[in-house]
């Protein structure tokens, strides 16, 4: 039994850091988006950070959306922004 625990105790151990890096999800309501400085400010008042590249898929003021996103620092780095229909 005590090796059943320590090797349970190992396994979460060793994946916890791997989990805290995963994208968190956010669902809002679009109250700006800055297509200049590539950034995406939900009704909440949460600021993303949009990546280069970012195809805009019609965000508009008031659209619902979905933001995947990891957190660097204190920023909102979006990886995706989908609009819920």
């Amino acid at each position: 039994m005590r090796v059943l625990l320590s090797n349970l105790a190992i396994v979460t151990v060793l994946t916890t850091p791997a989990l805290a890096l995963a994208a968190q999800t956010a669902t809002g309501t679009v109250k700006d988006y800055n297509k200049a400085s590539m950034s995406l400010t939900l009704s909440d008042g949460t600021t993303y950070q949009l990546p280069k590249g970012f195809h805009d898929p019609g965000l508009k003021t008031g659209e619902k959306v979905s933001v995947s996103f990891d957190m660097s620092g204190k920023n909102h780095e979006a990886k995706t922004v989908k609009l819920i229909r």
